[in-house]
């Protein structure tokens, strides 16, 4: 599929990575609208596609104490705002057949987590409602293995299908990425890398994941290199006391300087 076919999609034809890029999880309308306009600022400078991100809610946990969500609807109403306010694209993650749909309603593209993507019945769900899927590489799956849940979206008469991968399970506490998956997995479907969560570290005793944010340039420019044909990130004015992952989040201030030069190395690239 062309990015030219998401609804309210910038810079489509300008030859940059597309990015999807917001905080973890939807703590509030104030946050969320503010987050997006700084990244907005910086991808119309740049001219980089954007679709921004947020999860309306956060299934998958390690202690029942971590910080699920604001509730559903409320954060969904907020992605719309986001949405309607600054003409851009959105996207969130679904964890039950029954948010395909209730998601769908506010946003234009459909997320399944890594840990989810062999749940045939959440995939089919997702790419029944004719929206973008975007398929998180399990952390325990091999690029190759992507091929197949790619395939149950587009047997559900969806071809619109992206794969990112997350980074893979190296040991119990730490992920690494594989970059000989990335050609790999561009055969099946545009092809993401997710700069942040490649950088979790999780299974930490204290229940709280983990993360090396230090290492953000260092994996992003790896995949620009290696021709991912978009970045994920996740981002925050605080990361320190965000609600979620704030272990690995990118300082937003960090943003334009990083994208800036992830910009050039592209060019160089494409110049090859």
């Amino acid at each position: 599929m062309h990015l030219s076919e998401i609804p309210n999609i910038k810079h489509s034809n300008s030859g940059n990575f597309f990015l999807l890029a917001g905080p973890c999880a939807i703590e509030g309308e104030e946050m969320a609208l503010s987050i997006a306009e700084r990244i907005i600022e910086v991808t119309d400078k740049l001219e980089i596609p954007l679709v921004f991100k947020g999860s309306f809610k956060k299934a998958n946990r390690s202690r029942v104490d971590s910080f699920t969500g604001i509730g559903d609807e409320k954060a969904l109403k907020i992605l719309k705002k986001v949405s309607e306010t600054f003409n851009v694209p959105t996207i969130t993650d679904i964890h039950e057949v029954s948010d395909a749909a209730m998601a769908a309603e506010y946003v234009d593209v459909l997320q399944i987590p890594a840990f989810l993507v062999r749940q045939t019945d959440l995939v089919v769900a997702a790419a029944k409602t004719g929206k973008v899927v975007n398929l998180k590489k399990g952390q325990f799956m091999s690029p190759e293995a992507m091929k197949h849940a790619v395939k149950k979206v587009h047997d559900s008469g969806n071809k619109k299908a992206w794969i990112t991968d997350r980074g893979t399970m190296f040991g119990y506490q730490d992920m690494i990425v594989d970059f000989r998956g990335i050609p790999t997995m561009r055969q099946f479907a545009p092809t993401v890398l997710d700069v942040t969560h490649s950088l979790q570290q999780p299974n930490q005793t204290s229940g709280v994941t983990g993360g090396r944010p230090d290492m953000i340039e260092t994996i992003a420019r790896a995949g620009i290199v290696n021709n991912v044909d978009g970045l994920f990130l996740e981002t925050h004015f605080d990361p320190a006391n965000a609600k979620s992952d704030g272990a690995n989040m990118l300082d937003l201030k960090h943003l334009e300087k990083l994208l800036g030069n992830l910009v050039a190395i592209r060019k160089v690239v494409k110049s090859l």
